[in-house]
């Protein structure tokens, strides 16, 4: 692989912008009611279109409710201690984990390959684990899981390899 590019497991931009969004909600003084776009955005550099773009599809989702008028904007529609990144991602990009546009489970290989839909599934269990354990309240005190604090202090998590 060149330098400076990129393969394997991605997280999108929508899903970055989603997540850091709802961690300014979390984060907002108790009964401050809803916060508009321009501010979500204003505080984490994101384009304020696109930011309401994601926030419509976390509303049909159920993640946010939003609110029309001078007084409007998004709040949580539940605790962020209900809210996983799990959740999130899967409003924003679908599927956790996918093979060839493929649930892993849907996948069939002959042969040598025969083993492979077992090792898709097996990440995307993996990656379950991590995110489905990991609300948005946890993000935003950084009391993040044991064992997911355990996985990020390993040394070998940082290199990129």
């Amino acid at each position: 692989m060149r330098a400076g590019t990129m393969s394997g497991m991605q997280v999108s931009a929508k899903a970055d912008y989603a997540i850091r969004a709802l961690l300014e909600l979390a984060t907002r003084p108790p009964g401050t009611g809803y916060t508009s776009v321009d501010v979500l955005a204003g505080r984490q550099d994101l384009p304020t279109k696109y930011l309401e773009s994601i926030l419509t599809g976390l509303r049909k989702d159920g993640i946010v409710i939003s609110r029309r008028g001078a007084e409007g904007g998004y709040r949580l529609a539940r605790g962020a201690e209900q809210i996983s990144i799990a959740d999130v991602i899967r409003s924003v990009d679908g599927p956790l984990a996918g093979v060839r546009g493929l649930r892993p489970e849907d996948t069939s290989y002959e042969g040598a390959a025969a083993a492979m839909p077992d090792l898709w599934v097996a990440l995307r269990a993996a990656v379950r684990q991590v995110l489905e354990e990991v609300s948005i309240a946890a993000l935003a005190s950084g009391e993040l899981p044991a064992h997911v604090r355990t996985l990020a202090a390993d040394p070998d998590a940082w290199l990129a390899h």
